[in-house]
Order: structure tokens, then sequence, then C-alpha cells
């Protein structure tokens, strides 16, 4: 008892100095806020290793850049597959980027970090372990993990804590997490494995098949993000499509409209569709009484594709709305759960470390 009385003195001493920071560590991009600082860091899940000395030799945007135009030596990897870590090493030595950048402009000792993390709600204990691991590694005084869609319905400014459902459609670029929550916990949800990345090899399939094209993951996302849509515009939007022919092998364009974009990502939207509404028949009825009156919240990036929350509402007959700044919801959550002790303890997962403090 005095040990702990103790540790948790100093753990508030330290607290008073350190920058705490939550992270919303996605497949597509992470993003990093400090406390009474806001969100600092809103760079891609992007390394590049320089395979001659083992350094990282560019994070983020620059690393990002360098997909598809690196020299042998030089090595660019994305260390986040579907929402979980797939290189861990990569991903620490990022983490510790990140973490080293901020503290770069302290001018005293700054204390080791309280990190509020979310993960996906169907992580396993080995791969939660993975994730508390390579945030203590890059510097974390003590770990919190949080479900994702839980994080972005408290950045959406939802009462997770009360006694009323809410279902939250957070839709990154890995995974796409529909979740009801209430009372401060999950109640149903379903994990796809269908977001962000694989409209963009929709994209990507659909201009080999039909025009021959081969195309980029970065021209297929810039397709997705200016004319991509989920039901008909009325206005018709077009742009161009630049990649290599497949039959010549020679530098291609060709001008492609939404119409067409819609139907290379129709099955992947419709399967997004199908599963929210299989997640409102497993739910408690008093809870779907709730959902239908406060509707449904859109977050993550794939909720700015034009169109989709018209769609969603038509399908389930239900209120939809898109979350203010939808794209850093979880990180904002994780923000909030930073000023709010009593609430982080109550939605963050296990630790997998006795006591979850080094």
């Amino acid at each position: 008892m005095f040990v702990d009385s103790v540790i948790k003195f100093f753990n508030n001493l330290l607290g008073r100095f350190s920058k705490d920071i939550g992270i919303d560590l996605g497949t597509a991009n992470t993003l990093v806020y400090v406390r009474d600082s806001g969100i600092v860091i809103n760079e891609p899940s992007v390394v590049a290793i320089n395979s001659r000395n083992d350094q990282i030799f560019a994070v983020g945007r620059d690393a990002r850049d360098m997909i598809g135009k690196t020299p042998p030596h030089l090595t660019v990897v994305k260390p986040l597959t579907k929402g979980v870590i797939s290189d861990f090493e990569v991903t620490e030595k990022m983490l510790k980027y990140f973490i080293d950048r901020i503290h770069r402009d302290s001018k005293t000792l700054v204390p080791r970090p309280r990190v509020v993390i979310g993960v996906p709600p169907e992580i396993t204990e080995v791969e939660r372990k993975a994730v508390e691991d390579a945030v203590f590694s890059a510097g974390a005084r003590e770990v919190f993990l949080v479900e994702e869609p839980m994080l972005a319905a408290i950045g959406a400014r939802l009462p997770v804590a009360e006694s009323v459902g809410t279902l939250i459609v957070d839709i990154g670029g890995g995974t796409t997490d529909i979740a009801v929550i209430s009372l401060a916990g999950v109640v149903t949800w379903k994990s796809l494995a269908i977001a962000g990345d694989e409209l963009n090899k929709n994209i990507i399939t659909y201009s080999r098949d039909v025009f021959n094209l081969l195309l980029g993951e970065r021209q297929a996302e810039l397709v997705k993000m200016r004319i991509g849509s989920a039901i008909p515009q009325e206005e018709v939007l077009s742009m161009e499509m630049r990649g290599r022919d497949l039959l010549s092998g020679l530098p291609k364009e060709i001008i492609v409209n939404d119409s067409q974009i819609r139907d290379a990502i129709n099955r992947s939207i419709r399967t997004i569709v199908e599963n929210v509404k299989a997640t409102l028949e497993v739910t408690p009825p008093e809870l779907v009484a709730d959902i239908y009156e406060r509707g449904i919240v859109l977050t993550g990036g794939g909720a700015l594709l034009r169109g989709f929350d018209k769609l969603l509402s038509h399908e389930t007959a239900i209120p939809v709305r898109v979350a203010d700044d939808p794209l850093t919801c979880v990180v904002r959550g994780a923000g909030l759960l930073l000023e709010n002790e009593e609430l982080l303890r109550d939605v963050s997962l296990p630790s997998s470390r006795e006591g979850g403090i080094v």
C-alpha cells in the first residue's frame, strides 16, 4: 500500500512536467497530440530505411514521397498493416523519432511522457503487447491502450460514459471499425479490412482491367480524393489519370469521371454498409432505439468520401452525420483522455505489464 502511494506520488510529480501525448497509430497516418499544445504531428506512417547502416533515412511525408523511387540500398516500409504492427523494429524507430521530435524544442530535461494510444477492437494479446513494448521502447513512462472507436467517439464529443447507445463508424486507412458504445464500453462491434487502402486497390484494379493502365498507389489515392463518390453527383467530376500502358509499356494519360470511379469502389462501399446493418441486427433493442434517435456518426478519412453519409442513411433509415474534422477524431479523443484520469482508467485496456509502469 505504501509502495503504491509512493509510485502514485512520483507519477503525479512527473506528470506536472512531462509532455504527455496521445497517439493515433494509423495504417495510413500517425497523428500525435501533446497536452497543452494540441496536434503537433500529422505524418504518413511510412519509414525509409538505409540498408547499408540500418538507420532511418526519412520518416513521414519525406519517406512517402520516395515510394517507388528509391535506389536498392533504400527500403520504404509501411510498418502497420490493417491497423496492427507488422514490423516491430521499424514502428519502434518511427515512434521514437516522433517522441524525440516533440522533446527537441524543450530547453530543459523533460520526464518521459505518459502515452494514450489507440488500438483496433479485435487486437490480440500478443499484438497488444507489441504495441506497448514499442511505445515503452520509444521512451514512454506509462502506456494506456484504448480501442480506436472509443477514442473516435470521445474525439467527436459523444457522451460515451452515459447509458445511451452511440454507433460510430470509423473508416481509416487499413480498417473500418463499426462499434456501438454505451457506459464507457464497446457493446457490439465489427472490424473490416476494407477501408481507404482497399478503395485505392479497387481503383488500381479497375484501371488495369478496363483501361490497361497500371497506376501507382499515390495516383490512385489522388483520384479517390478528387472525384471518388458513393452516390451520383449533381455535376460530373473528371480528372486525368496517369500511369504505364500495359500494352506498350509507355506512359499514358486518360480522363476518368466520378461514375467510373464509383463503379470501381462500389463493392467495397456496399460491404461497409452491409456490415453496419449487420452490427445493428445484433445490437440490443434499447440501444438501437437510442441510435435511431441520435443517429450514426462517421469518423476517419473515409467519412469524407462524397455522399457516403447519404448512402448509409438511406440504407439504414437512420440519420447519419460526419464528425467535425473526422481525420483527427481518434487523436483528439486520446488528448481529451489525458485530461480526464477517471474516464481514462474506465476505457483503457488491461496492461500486458504488471502495473503498466516502468
